[in-house]
């Protein structure tokens, strides 16, 4: 076998366009600041980074970037995809969930759903290893539909600036691009989920319940995976190895109101798993 590759997509959205979010543009502050640290990390591990800001983080882009790295991309080879931005929900197109809402990443000009995140990790080839991490809210299964129920935050983090579309703007924003939203039901990838043959992880910033907070330099999920990674001087320490062990020490530093997920989606490898993180 010839030598790996590693491709990195790095995302960061500091506000989104209003006219396609009814009014809203859901400016935040380090998402940013998120996206190219994360690419700084992934660029020392070796990987071959892109990174898409605010307005260049449309769902053509995106969509495009994820699609070219699938065609790149050989078996043994690692893809790395890190969001940070606003986290939505939407109206279930293809009835898969149980709160018949769909999780989105908020992009510039439009909503990914997962569902269509799902079939874009579908396209890689087995064997390729895909590493995604999602500072935003309700990103718990934002790869692959599942659903809970929202939960309400204690009084003291109310105030707090969240990376989250707000439950007032979600119905308007579907019903005021109703059109648009409709017809990815009606595209395969939405309609028709496949299978992922890759092997893929999510270490997520909160729950599907839950909200992600954004911060001044870093939000608190990523700036704590900064703090956990290192460097690069992290160790694993308990029983658990490589990506586990790496879920587990970022779990310990979090409030117990934004709690990462660890999910896999595609076809198990557990080789994968117990590498050191970023490892192509």
């Amino acid at each position: 076998m010839g030598k790996l590759k590693g491709i990195a997509l790095t995302i960061g959205l500091n506000s989104v366009n209003a006219e396609n979010y009814d009014g809203w543009d859901g400016k935040l502050v380090a998402c940013e600041f998120d996206a190219k640290d994360m690419a700084n990390i992934a660029e020392n591990a070796g990987f071959q980074v892109k990174t898409l800001l605010t307005r260049d983080a449309n769902r053509k882009n995106v969509i495009d970037e994820i699609s070219k790295a699938a065609s790149d991309l050989q078996p043994g080879d690692i893809f790395m995809l890190s969001y940070s931005g606003h986290g939505g929900q939407i109206l279930d197109l293809n009835q898969d969930e149980y709160d018949r809402r769909d999780e989105t990443w908020c992009l510039y000009d439009a909503q990914l759903i997962d569902d269509e995140t799902h079939y874009l990790l579908s396209t890689f080839k087995s064997g390729v290893r895909i590493l995604t991490f999602s500072d935003s809210c309700h990103s718990g299964s934002v790869i692959k539909a599942a659903g809970f129920e929202k939960n309400r935050l204690k009084d003291e983090f109310r105030e707090r600036r969240i990376k989250c579309l707000p439950e007032l703007y979600e119905d308007r924003v579907y019903e005021k691009n109703k059109v648009f939203y409709d017809k990815l039901a009606n595209k395969q990838l939405i309609g028709s989920i496949k299978n992922v043959k890759a092997s893929a992880l999510l270490i997520s910033g909160c729950m599907d319940s839950q909200v992600s907070f954004d911060g001044d330099r870093n939000g608190l999920y990523t700036g704590t995976l900064r703090s956990v990674w290192d460097n690069g001087n992290f160790e694993p320490s308990g029983q658990y190895e490589g990506y586990r062990a790496f879920h587990k020490a970022i779990l310990d530093h979090m409030p117990f109101e934004q709690t990462p997920v660890y999910f896999r989606v595609g076809t198990e490898n557990l080789e994968f798993e117990k590498q050191k993180p970023f490892t192509i």
